[in-house]
């Protein structure tokens, strides 16, 4: 038997890259990671320092399906603290990761045969994840003209080929690293608002930003999703950690939900989440690290030629044209893995259609790393024949 047709989903192409270099690394092989997005650091000390008490002090039992009040609080204040903005910690959910966040928001707002937008390219498991529960997934086209971010005007030539239910947005940007401006954050949750369109506001690279402060939906819309999680920023992926921001008429919803799908969120993660909030000297000096590493790999890669990209604003990503050398990106990225050992990801992972002329790099290794992909790039004849 084949399976339901709701699972015949397209791989997560990052993870085959990834599953390709363990490979190689077991072969004996030193590969640099650039393919995955995952902090090269550690949760902060003080979040594992809370984990260890934890072990210590705690049973470690289940918690409340929409996490500890403690936790929640936690994030309230940090809503305050950093963007100014109050919410009610009864609206905060916790989660197992943002991965669970996009189910149970999916499942709360939309049935099987509504339309969601997606802004193309972007983080492939929205619409895997919207078409494994039914629903269908236009794209929104976008480019570097414009920051790789749609616009109201996009918004409505797509409404008038049918009615929209939900926007998905996310801003920094997953595979670009590109951000919307506040204007234009305001002018896409107005026509959201005026159309019953609900905007679920992907935040999980907030924190990540080298030139401006990235802004909260939460600062124009009340009605807004909004995803989170302590994965990116807080360097905790393998805690599966992150929260939801919803309307106070979905959180009964939203927890019938979560009681049913996952119970409650790991304690040991929760707790070690709220520690995460008191390490911020040292996850400013990870964002650092990031930062001299996006002016590294920027500067690198036009002396490689490069050079047609957009300005990554913040995550740690940057999403590169290829077009000069090569017309199949999949095959390039398989090509650079086998002959320099570094890996990268193709961008049909972000975008079917004209994502193989991209590639993406993630920067969140070490400046070591940084620095050694580049050396071997510069070596590689696929591009020093250009240099």
């Amino acid at each position: 038997m084949a399976g339901s047709d709701r699972s015949q989903i397209s791989s997560f192409i990052v993870m085959d890259v990834m599953r390709q270099a363990a490979l190689r690394e077991a072969a004996g092989e030193k590969v640099v990671h650039m393919e995955v997005g995952q902090p090269g650091t550690p949760a902060p000390e003080t979040a594992r320092f809370a984990a260890k008490a934890a072990l210590d002090q705690n049973a470690l039992g289940y918690t409340l399906a929409l996490g500890l009040p403690s936790l929640r609080q936690r994030i309230s204040d940090h809503y305050r603290e950093i963007y100014q903005v109050s919410v009610d910690p009864a609206r905060i959910v916790i989660t197992s990761g943002s991965s669970a966040a996009f189910v149970l928001s999916f499942l709360a707002l939309f049935d099987p045969g509504q339309r969601v937008a997606l802004p193309s390219p972007g983080y492939p498991c929205y619409r895997h994840i919207l078409s494994a529960l039914g629903q269908e997934t236009p794209l929104l086209p976008t480019g570097p003209d414009r920051r790789w971010m749609p616009t109201v005007a996009d918004l409505k030539v797509m409404q008038a080929t049918g009615a929209l239910s939900g926007l998905v947005l996310a801003s920094p940007a997953n595979p670009t690293g590109t951000m919307i401006t506040p204007q234009r954050l305001q002018e896409i949750s107005c026509f959201c608002d005026d159309n019953d369109i609900w905007l679920i506001s992907d935040e999980i690279y907030h924190g990540l930003t080298y030139n401006e402060t990235a802004q909260t939906a939460l600062a124009v819309s009340d009605r807004a999703i909004i995803v989170n999680s302590f994965s990116k920023y807080y360097s905790m992926t393998g805690w599966r950690i992150g929260w939801l921001v919803v309307p106070d008429n979905l959180v009964s919803v939203v927890e019938r939900l979560a009681q049913n799908f996952y119970i409650s969120p790991p304690t040991i993660s929760q707790i070690a989440a709220e520690g995460a909030f008191s390490g911020r000297r040292e996850l400013e000096a990870n964002r650092a690290v990031y930062a001299a590493n996006r002016d590294l790999l920027v500067a690198g890669l036009h002396d490689l030629g490069l050079s047609n990209f957009a300005p990554p604003d913040g995550a740690f990503y940057v999403y590169v044209d290829i077009r000069d050398f090569a017309s199949d990106a999949a095959t390039f990225a398989k090509q650079m893995l086998e002959e320099t050992n570094v890996a990268a990801t193709p961008g049909i992972d972000f975008d079917a259609e004209g994502g193989n002329h991209y590639i993406r790099f993630c920067y969140a290794g070490t400046t070591a790393d940084i620095e050694r992909a580049l050396d071997r790039l510069k070596a590689w004849p696929r591009l020093s024949a250009r240099t």
